[in-house]
């Protein structure tokens, strides 16, 4: 079924999501109460799906990148639209990482002895029911699907259109592993429709849908945050940068600045910035820069670095430089180009940092400890690292097993949302007949 059937069939958007809201509260009911093993065996079962259909969830997937090909989409959207291979393992390894994990349903933490005899503590739950809204990516059908089983949750998924074939295909092996596993078969439901109407209908049903999360461009998560009658988790963009610090290992982060834009450029976890301190640029900057070059990526620079770059004659030759503006540091590229700014040092570093970037990820390369821990208790970013890629910023490289999305909010969740975002406590007190004087 193509996706201009689907819309023609779909009359009433709003009670079609009606329908679907209805049948995930009464699935959430279901799963928030099935065992870790039942459970376990979905997820499994999951697995085996995806590497048993490989081949025919490629030619899914090849119909909606012809389609977004031919539709002119950017060349990022078109990179985030692929079911290669190595994408369908990590969501089976992820299906795999977690069933292995701990089932948190049900942990009693911080009981307490009062005064009065009771004991309170707190019991983790899941939510009930989210919404996902998200483009481009088809893994995050898996993702989604895979951390609603973990957590107890029924979820309604709701892809872009440029993804309708893929989606299709990957939750038809999620509603095949959910029934043969004896979970209820609408746990995982995703919207049969590209209209854009469904989008509405799905982030104003607050008797059905407990919490929204939008994947996807600035654009569409304004949108959601600003329309949305129920909680939102989101992030907006992706503005991470690498901090370059004197002193540090000019080799190490030769090799970690090189890998956080280039390993891939259309995550929201690449690096965009670069950040350099004065009294090792003169070293670091031609090091990097004729890697950058080499790889075809646009380095959009202050006057400092301009400097030293234009002053080596092998760089200024093959390298595409020119002046930043001040738009550019606040930039998410998603794109072979990189900010870089040299600067005096950690303090104006730290400044910059959380002026500019989108408070997602942020990496110090140094050598000094005490730099280390200040950047990581100064930077006001949902993850914070040391010595590393920014590319890590992942649910799955985290040991999640899987993310549904990076919220740079501060509630209810911060960074990675994994099991323990698609959750909440809830208090309870153990008693003993004690009743209050």
């Amino acid at each position: 079924m193509n996706a201009q059937n689907i819309t023609a069939s779909a009359e009433n958007v709003v009670e079609l999501l009606q329908t679907l809201g209805k049948q995930a509260k009464t699935a959430a009911a279901g799963v928030s109460i099935a065992s870790t093993a039942i459970k376990s065996v979905a997820l499994l079962r999951l697995a085996e799906l995806l590497r048993a259909n490989v081949a025919a969830l490629q030619a899914d997937n090849a119909k909606d990148i012809a389609r977004a090909v031919k539709a002119g989409l950017s060349e990022p959207m078109v990179d985030r639209l692929k079911l290669t291979p190595k994408v369908l393992e990590t969501c089976a390894l992820g299906c795999e990482q977690l069933a292995a994990m701990p089932d948190i349903i049900g942990d009693i933490i911080g009981m307490k002895q009062q005064a009065s005899g009771i004991r309170v503590g707190q019991m983790r739950v899941p939510i009930g029911v989210f919404g996902m809204i998200y483009e481009s990516r088809p893994n995050v059908t898996i993702e989604a699907a895979s951390l609603a089983i973990k957590s107890g949750n029924a979820c309604i998924l709701r892809g872009g259109s440029e993804a309708i074939d893929s989606n299709q295909a990957l939750a038809f092996l999620v509603q095949q592993a959910l029934v043969e596993s004896g979970l209820p078969g609408h746990t995982v439901q995703l919207v049969p429709t590209t209209d854009r109407e469904a989008v509405s209908a799905l982030i104003s049903m607050p008797e059905y849908v407990d919490v929204i999360i939008p994947r996807g461009g600035k654009g569409l998560i304004e949108r959601i945050s600003r329309d949305a009658k129920v909680p939102v988790i989101k992030h907006l963009d992706g503005n991470c940068h690498v901090y370059v610090d004197d002193p540090c290992d000019i080799a190490m982060a030769v090799k970690v600045a090189d890998n956080a834009k280039t390993n891939k450029y259309s995550p929201c976890n690449a690096a965009e910035g670069l950040l350099v301190a004065k009294n090792v640029a003169a070293e670091f900057l031609p090091k990097i820069a004729a890697i950058y070059a080499e790889k075809g990526v646009e380095i959009r620079c202050d006057e400092a670095a301009a400097c030293i770059l234009f002053a080596n004659a092998a760089i200024k030759k093959i390298a595409k430089i020119t002046l930043a503006k001040e738009q550019d540091w606040y930039e998410e590229y998603l794109a072979p180009i990189v900010s870089i700014k040299i600067v005096a040092g950690l303090n104006e570093a730290i400044a910059h940092i959380n002026k500019y970037s989108s408070h997602h990820t942020d990496a110090i390369m140094t050598t000094n400890h005490v730099h280390a821990q200040r950047f990581l208790r100064e930077v006001d970013s949902a993850s914070v690292m040391v010595n590393t890629s920014t590319r890590f910023a992942d649910g799955f490289e985290y040991g999640l097993g899987a993310e549904i999305g990076i919220s740079t909010d501060k509630f209810h969740a911060r960074g990675p949302v994994g099991i323990e975002g698609l959750t909440s406590l809830k208090y309870v007190v153990l008693g003993n007949g004690e009743v209050r004087s």
